[in-house]
């Protein structure tokens, strides 16, 4: 496996990133299945209960997070660093950067 030198900035990126979308994970297990108030249905195979809705705090937080994970995803995705490798090797490179906390230092055979 290839390590990557990865500028300070894209890896405090990526673990932003990471952490947004855990904090949107956990938001959207806590709220309601449905944003807007919606009555129950039944359909087979599957059902729902009656949704109150999203309140509006949860929601704010949400659109908050979602704007966050756009604009990381852009900072990461847009970084010129992605242009110091051949475009057949970039996405092995992004791949590792999604990673890189289980990247092996390259002098680890020491």
């Amino acid at each position: 496996m290839a390590t990557y030198d990865f500028p300070p900035m894209l890896i405090d990126a990526q673990d932003e990133l990471d952490q947004v979308r855990a904090d949107l994970r956990t938001l959207f297990e806590r709220v309601p299945w449905s944003v807007e108030p919606m009555g129950a249905w039944e359909w087979r195979p599957a059902s729902r209960t009656a949704s109150p809705g999203w309140d509006p705090v949860d929601a704010v937080e949400i659109a908050r997070l979602r704007a966050r994970e756009l604009e990381l995803a852009e900072v990461i995705v847009c970084h010129p660093y992605w242009t110091e490798f051949a475009p057949g090797d970039v996405l092995a490179a992004r791949d590792a950067l999604k990673h890189h906390h289980v990247q092996k230092p390259a002098d680890a055979s020491v």
